[in-house]
C-alpha cells in the first residue's frame, strides 16, 4: 500500500492556479524531494498535505485512508509531521523542554500539578536529543541556538510526534556548508535506520541530487517531471525551466 497518494489535487488563489491537477505517490521508506522555481507551488502543496490549506478539488490518502481537508492536528495524530522552513520552536524554552512538549502533545498529556514535569517523557526526550545530536544543548535556551541547531531542534520536535511520514520544508535554509551536511546526514540516517518516509523541498541542488532517491519537479503548480535523480537531470523540460535557470 502507498503511504501517500494524491489524486488530481487543485488549489487556486483568485486567478492563480497554485496547485494544478497534481497526482503524486510515495512508497513506505522513500526519501524523496520536490523541487521547482520560486512560485512553483511547493509550499502550497505541503500546506494542502498537512491541512493548512483546503483543497478546491482532488483527494489525499495516507495509508489508504482519505485525509483530504483534515485539520492539521488530526493529520499529526494520524502519523504525519512537518518541519517548517522558518523554525517553529519555543525560543524562550530550553531545547529539552521543546522536545518534551512535542512528546507530551502526542501522548495527549499536559503538565499539571498532579503530573510532575521533571519525570514526564524523560526517556523519550533524551532519545530524541541523542538522535538529533543536541544532547549537549539540552539546557540551552532554544532562541540562543545556531541556525543549524534550531533546524535540528525542529526536526527533533517533529519526530516527537512519532510520525511515519515526515515533510521537511527547506531543511537546510540559512545553514553553512558544514551544518547542511550534518543535517542531511541526519535525515538520511532517520530514513535508513528508522525506516521513516521523508519528503523534502530544497533549493540547493547539491543536496537534492546528493540525497533524494526520487524527484518530482513542479512548475506553475503542475508536475513536469518525475523519476530518479539521473532521469530528472536529463529531462529537457526541467533543464529549460529550472536547472538551467539555477546554473
Amino acid at each position: 500500500m502507498k503511504i501517500l497518494k494524491v489524486e488530481h489535487l487543485k488549489k487556486s488563489f483568485g486567478g492563480l492556479q497554485a496547485t494544478n491537477d497534481v497526482s503524486f505517490e510515495m512508497q513506505p521508506g522513500e526519501l524523496a524531494a520536490i523541487i521547482g522555481p520560486n512560485g512553483a507551488g511547493k509550499s502550497t502543496f505541503f500546506n494542502l498535505l498537512t491541512g493548512y490549506y483546503k483543497a478546491d478539488s482532488g483527494r489525499i490518502f495516507f495509508k489508504g485512508q482519505e485525509i483530504t481537508n483534515w485539520a492539521p492536528h488530526e493529520i499529526v495524530r494520524l502519523g504525519i509531521s512537518r518541519a517548517f522552513q522558518v523554525s517553529n520552536i519555543y525560543p524562550a524554552m530550553t531545547t529539552y523542554e521543546n522536545i518534551r512538549q512535542a512528546i507530551l502533545t502526542k501522548q495527549k498529556r499536559t503538565l499539571n500539578l498532579f503530573s510532575p514535569a521533571a519525570g514526564m517523557a524523560k526517556k523519550e526526550t533524551r532519545e530524541l536529543l541523542d538522535i538529533s545530536g543536541l544532547s549537549s544543548f539540552a539546557d540551552t535556551i532554544a532562541g540562543q541556538l545556531s541556525q543549524g541547531d534550531k533546524k535540528r531542534l525542529e526536526l527533533a520536535i517533529a519526530l516527537g510526534c512519532r510520525p511515519e511520514l515526515l515533510f521537511l520544508d527547506e531543511p537546510t535554509a540559512g545553514m553553512s556548508a558544514e551544518e547542511t551536511t550534518q543535517t542531511m546526514e541526519l535525515v538520511k540516517r532517520l530514513n535508513r535506520e528508522l525506516g521513516l518516509t521523508i519528503l523534502f523541498t530544497e533549493h540547493d541542488m547539491s543536496v537534492v541530487f546528493g540525497y533524494a532517491q526520487q524527484l518530482t519537479v513542479l512548475h506553475l503548480g503542475a508536475i513536469i517531471a518525475q523519476g530518479d535523480p539521473g532521469e530528472v537531470r536529463q529531462n529537457a523540460t526541467v533543464q529549460k525551466v529550472y536547472l538551467g535557470e539555477e546554473a
